[in-house]
């Protein structure tokens, strides 16, 4: 939607636009802390969220979000796939955890503009639920540090928020430092951009700490498009130097330092010798997720148009087992830790094509300006929980792949020209 369309929208709602700009803040804020503490309240304030921004919509300004009607599309398989599931309960909750996808891609798009204040409360309550999470984190950890740490030799990692997932936490860390490093320009005051900085140290060195994967991976991603992006201004080359310095610095003695990211370094080595020999364990998380492409590809190619059924998932990836891996345990017995193989399983290759065209579509609305390359670069970072781990089949997977990329779309679409920022800042 062009943005002279959404002001005619704002015209013809009910609410008047400031009123709705607050009450889409405050249900954002509770979306937040919702995700971190509740999850009754993380549906409740989403609720409150998409009820803002459509009540007054025309339904006829629904029809014209291109993405929103791919999503609709391809989560549409996954409810008429119920015709062919036998499991009709694990067919739900696999519909259900879709919803957000029919609601917050419309509740964005229909939501004013917010302000520079509105973005700096939306940057404090972030960054104090993330502290209050790290602080939770860290009480664990310290209470028993070397059991812990290790754990870390076994895969096993320290709780976190929300609900001890910890590789959605991860990943909610690096999106949060792409926020922070966006934001950062706008900011008032000294004092705050110095806070700003502190909290982007503090939160790379948790990162590092926590030692997951996943988010390791989106965060490294980041700096090398970001260290890109300020290395082809010519007027950013320095803090383009500045933070390739840094990264590399980062990578070459975190992994020494840092004991529970040596273990997890370790641990992977390791596993990937097991693989080298054969040993087809559910015990090392990296071979168990080849088995699930492995076993996952098998069945598509027996069902390959309308896949198993959402219903039929699970249990028929414990076929796959029984028959191809008998000697892993069926608690170990996962979906298939890719998103796209997951959607292909359940609803077929159609299914999947439609779901590759979803992922991709928000790249037409792409910006060449500051706040397009960070809603690509965060898109990207996007892309690699998509490719290993089943993201879009949990609750906590889909808010954090969808909000913080929604958040970052919707000040991409409202962004203004750029302007001379002072010279002493991140760009």
């Amino acid at each position: 939607m062009q943005i002279n369309d959404t002001k005619l929208v704002n015209k013809n709602s009910f609410l008047p636009v400031k009123l709705r700009i607050q009450i889409a803040l405050v249900a954002l804020l509770g979306i937040l802390v919702g995700f971190f503490l509740s999850r009754a309240m993380l549906s409740i304030a989403m609720i409150l969220f998409g009820a803002n921004a459509l009540l007054g919509v025309h339904p006829k300004y629904w029809v014209k979000q291109k993405w929103w009607w791919i999503g609709l599309i391809w989560v549409l398989f996954y409810v008429l796939s119920g015709f062919w599931s036998t499991d009709l309960e694990y067919w739900y909750t696999r519909c259900e955890t879709k919803l957000p996808i029919l609601l917050l891609p419309l509740a964005f798009a229909f939501t004013p503009q917010f302000s520079i204040r509105q973005k700096t409360i939306f940057w404090y309550i972030l960054n104090l639920l993330l502290l209050i999470a790290l602080g939770y984190s860290s009480f664990c950890f310290f209470s028993n540090a070397a059991f812990y740490i290790k754990g870390y030799n076994y895969s096993h990692v320290v709780p976190t928020l929300p609900k001890n997932d910890y590789i959605i936490f991860s990943i909610t860390l690096a999106a949060s430092i792409v926020w922070n490093i966006y934001i950062h320009p706008h900011l008032a005051r000294l004092w705050q951009r110095r806070i700003n900085v502190v909290l982007i140290v503090i939160i790379i060195i948790a990162l590092h700490l926590l030692a997951v994967r996943t988010g390791l991976m989106c965060f490294y991603l980041f700096l090398v498009g970001w260290s890109g992006f300020l290395l082809w201004r010519k007027k950013t080359r320095n803090y383009g130097l500045l933070v390739v310095s840094f990264g590399l610095l980062m990578l070459t003695t975190t992994w020494k330092l840092v004991p529970t990211l040596h273990n997890r370094i370790e641990h992977t080595l390791f596993s990937w010798d097991m693989f080298q020999e054969k040993n087809m364990s559910g015990d090392y998380s990296d071979i168990g997720r080849y088995m699930s492409y492995e076993i996952a590809v098998k069945l598509i190619q027996k069902h390959p148009f309308l896949g198993v059924g959402a219903g039929d998932l699970l249990d028929s990836m414990k076929g796959g087992y029984t028959q191809w891996y008998p000697q892993v345990p069926d608690v170990q017995r996962l979906i298939p830790h890719n998103q796209f193989l997951s959607v292909a399983l359940a609803c077929g290759i159609p299914a999947m094509l439609i779901f590759i065209a979803w992922v991709l579509y928000p790249l037409t609305e792409v910006r060449k300006n500051r706040e397009g390359f960070f809603f690509v670069i965060l898109w990207g970072m996007m892309m690699i929980p998509l490719m290993v781990e089943p993201l879009l089949e949990t609750q906590f997977g889909v808010f954090v792949f969808l909000f913080f990329l929604l958040w970052q779309r919707h000040t991409m679409l409202h962004s203004q020209p750029s302007s001379v920022q002072p010279a002493l800042q991140i760009p």
